[in-house]
């Protein structure tokens, strides 16, 4: 395929090209690398195995068959990998294009035109009457959109490994202020470099700002990000207090002049004034301890003389 730089439907010097170069050298040299690994590993084990209940040729020629088989499954994956990529991205695209045709063709082959168009007005006007409907396809679109913007962020400006190969973004679904896509990075990305890019990225998916987090606490490769559009909070929310007044209920009428606004003194009587002292607080008592013998009273006597205790 052309070399170009410019990613999926990035033209260069006429043509349309979906994958890189690059990336397709890189991928079949890994492809021939599996092939050999996986072939000599399953010949050997298969061989080695069927050495017991076979011949010794016969069983080496089975593994050789085996193997074979398996290695050029497994290494025609590795190279098609890039590919299957890109399908990835346009599965979305890819079948609801494919439900409207094969849809259109069922209705031709089964009613006539009439019956066509009022099947494709009711398709089309009751998600553009009902609100609703109309604000679930709106996020919808808005997912299908914002994947591949992202897309175009990392093949434009976000770098990526030596060979071009773009990050696997995986699924998008829409939320209150906007949508939500987790991506799981390839060698050479980490969260800080989306996170020193979140203004470009915002820029990139038509939106006000963008915010990335880890996905996974064990694995730094699967990381969400958050595309913010519009604010919620700002908005209006209807209350239901509304809703349980009945209908033609009248409204009562209070005249406001019979609302005190201050403190009159001057229509409370000196009767009805009763002043009050505040109350001292009464100190605590002081504990009392069990009586000792002061060091100045006089030493008690008794009848023993001590001089018969002293030697």
């Amino acid at each position: 395929m052309p070399s170009s730089n410019r990613g999926m439907f990035g033209r260069g010097n006429g043509t349309i090209t979906v994958i890189e170069q690059p990336v397709m050298r890189s991928y079949l040299r890994k492809a021939k690398i599996v092939f050999y690994v996986v072939l000599v590993i399953t010949a050997t084990l298969t061989a080695t195995v069927a050495a017991s209940k076979w011949q010794p040729l016969l069983a080496l020629f089975a593994g050789l068959v085996l193997g074979t088989v398996i290695a050029a499954i497994t290494a025609g994956i590795v190279a098609a990998w890039p590919v299957i990529r890109a399908i990835w991205w346009w599965a979305p695209e890819t079948g609801i294009a494919g439900s409207l045709i094969f849809g259109w063709v069922e209705l031709a082959e089964h009613t006539n035109l009439y019956w066509r168009l009022a099947v494709v007005f009711m398709i089309t006007g009751i998600p553009a009457a009902i609100r609703p409907v109309r604000a679930g396809i709106n996020q919808v679109l808005w997912c299908l959109v914002t994947r591949h913007r992202i897309r175009t962020c990392f093949s434009e400006f976000i770098i990526t490994n030596r060979t071009g190969s773009l990050p696997l973004i995986l699924w998008a679904i829409p939320t209150p202020v906007g949508e939500r896509v987790w991506i799981w990075l390839r060698p050479g990305l980490s969260l800080d470099d989306l996170t020193n890019r979140l203004d470009k990225i915002a820029v990139a998916c038509w939106a006000s700002t963008a915010l990335v987090d880890t996905a996974s606490r064990s694995n730094a490769a699967f990381i969400r990000l958050d595309i913010k559009r519009r604010e919620v909070l700002t908005g209006t929310i209807p209350s239901p207090l509304l809703g349980m007044i009945k209908s033609g209920a009248p409204a009562s009428e209070r005249d406001t002049a019979e609302i005190p606004a201050a403190l009159d003194l001057s229509e409370v009587p000196a009767s009805e004034v009763v002043t009050s002292r505040p109350v001292p607080l009464k100190k605590p008592d002081a504990p009392r301890w069990p009586d000792r013998p002061s060091p100045h009273a006089p030493a008690v006597s008794d009848d023993s003389d001590i001089a018969d205790w002293i030697p």
